[in-house]
């Protein structure tokens, strides 16, 4: 339904330029006539412009629902308090480095989250403990308790599916 937003407007930018071509060309009795418009016609466009490059960004964002639980099957899944705390904690301290399909993560030094095999919350609360493997690419105890708790929760719903 995005593509509506992107599409519509350039196709109402497009007629009114046939238009406008139309309008201005030749007629039965001679050359073409200048298009008409001064001041007024360049400000109109200017604010066209301005308007759609403003405007058709602006309300793909906005018609753009956060998907609640991530992406495909997670989509319409709603998460609870803790799982959307997860949800938030992970985006601010773990997606810069780990790739995780459920917020769009694309890291670049950690592991694909989606990839590694069953994720369990004891799993990822003991690489959030450790460090990851303990190889020292990630931080010890890079949360506090209660949100490595939370981070844990969101990663194992959500990794993989």
């Amino acid at each position: 339904m995005e593509w509506l937003y992107v599409l519509v407007p350039f196709v109402l930018l497009g007629i009114g330029v046939i238009w406008l071509a139309y309008r201005s060309g030749a007629g039965a009795a001679g050359p073409p006539k200048p298009a008409r418009g001064g001041r007024g016609f360049r400000l109109l466009m200017v604010l066209v412009y301005v308007a759609l490059g403003l405007g058709v960004p602006a309300a793909i964002i906005a018609a753009r629902d956060e998907a609640e639980g991530g992406v495909g099957p997670l989509e319409q899944k709603k998460l609870t308090a803790e799982a959307e705390e997860g949800k938030q904690l992970f985006r601010q301290t773990c997606a810069s480095c780990h790739n995780l399909d459920a917020v769009n993560a694309r890291g670049v030094t950690g592991p694909d989250l989606d990839d590694v095999g069953e994720v369990s919350e004891d799993r990822v609360l003991n690489a959030i403990e450790n460090g990851g493997t303990g190889s020292g690419r990630m931080p010890a105890n890079l949360l506090s308790e209660g949100d490595a708790e939370a981070v844990a929760l969101y990663v194992s719903r959500v990794a993989g599916r």
